[in-house]
């Protein structure tokens, strides 16, 4: 082989290895989030990519194949070429034949050595964590192509490797991951947040996050903090109510102070004048569903919205009425003070 053809098979093998490098950090650094719009808008390589990333394993078989091969390649075709051109300016020196060798092999393995690092592995990587989605939708089609020629071979590859995993109890994973955990999430809203990129003035994003971790009983309203009316309540008690305090809904209570269910202001309204003296008529007293105390937030709040209940009783283990639970206070907890329009 020349040395003019050993040059430029050196840069093959090291565009060759860059190529895969790069690919399979394409392939495990993107965001499936920002490459399946673009699917579903009909690109044919962003298809591709979302394939590529659900068989993950595979695509990353056909890349450590391909880095191997030009690994062991570039300093097998590339060494000579470089040796013999090294020869002739270090014979200059007047040295022996056999150091003159051995100085042009470590030469060559140094800059051998140093383009395979830098222009085969370091910049593609570099790249690729750079700019992931556009690496990816450029780089994995071609890889998912040669994946397909090679079919046996990497199936046969990622098989083996599979099979070495679950001997050491690890089940392997074909899907490259790309869901967060809410502490993951939280991490990188803050990191955005202090970065300058995302604005949470408001405090939502933080509030939805520490929504997460609390208890009916953190938000809940002890009966002794409530502006109840007894379960025979008229309609006048109602409005007298309304003027007093402004609020729209009323918890209504028995002789021993136990919640029986509620009213909303616009239960009475409709009602005759000559009703307006008599108790409530117990068709329009709407239901009091019962939530115990210790259970997630979030969960009272799909319970509720099921149910379509505004108010909930409150319970502890041994049954027992602890308080009552508000469908606004749930919501202010997550948009901050929700003030009710004829609030005093």
């Amino acid at each position: 082989m020349s040395d003019v053809l050993g040059i430029v098979w050196l840069a093959v093998l090291l565009l060759g290895n860059a190529f895969f490098v790069a690919a399979e950090f394409a392939v495990v650094s993107a965001r499936r989030s920002q490459i399946e719009p673009r699917a579903e808008a009909g690109s044919r390589a962003a298809r591709t990519t979302l394939w590529a990333m659900e068989h993950a394993t595979l695509m990353l078989a056909m890349t450590q194949l391909g880095i191997t091969v030009c690994s062991l390649l570039i300093l097998n075709v590339s060494e000579h070429a470089i040796h013999h051109l090294l020869e002739a300016p270090i014979a200059l020196t007047g040295w022996p034949e056999e150091v003159i060798g051995t100085i042009a092999f470590v030469i060559a393995l140094v800059v051998v050595s140093f383009l395979h690092v830098v222009l085969g592995e370091m910049v593609p990587k570099n790249v690729s964590f750079s700019l992931p989605d556009r690496a990816a939708l450029l780089l994995v089609p071609p890889l998912v192509a040669l994946a397909r020629v090679l079919r046996p071979v990497t199936v046969a590859l990622n098989a083996a490797a599979n099979g070495v995993v679950r001997i050491f109890g690890v089940e392997p994973k074909s899907e490259a991951t790309s869901a967060f955990t809410l502490d993951e999430v939280a991490t990188i809203v803050q990191q955005s947040t202090r970065e300058g990129v995302l604005s949470d003035a408001s405090g939502t994003l933080s509030a939805a996050f520490e929504f997460t971790t609390k208890r009916v009983r953190d938000v809940a309203i002890a009966l002794g903090d409530l502006v109840t009316l007894d379960e025979a309540a008229t309609p006048q008690d109602v409005e007298r109510a309304v003027a007093q305090h402004g609020f729209s809904r009323y918890v209504l209570v028995n002789g021993e102070g136990e919640p029986t269910g509620y009213l909303h202001l616009k239960d009475v309204l409709g009602l005759r004048d000559d009703e307006y003296a008599e108790p409530v008529p117990p068709k329009l007293i709407r239901r009091l569903i019962s939530i115990f105390r210790d259970d997630e937030l979030e969960d009272a709040l799909a319970v509720m919205r099921r149910a379509g209940a505004h108010v909930a009783r409150v319970f502890d283990e041994e049954g027992t009425t602890r308080g009552v639970l508000f469908l606004e206070d749930i919501i202010e907890e997550l948009v901050g003070e929700v003030q009710d329009a004829t609030r005093r």
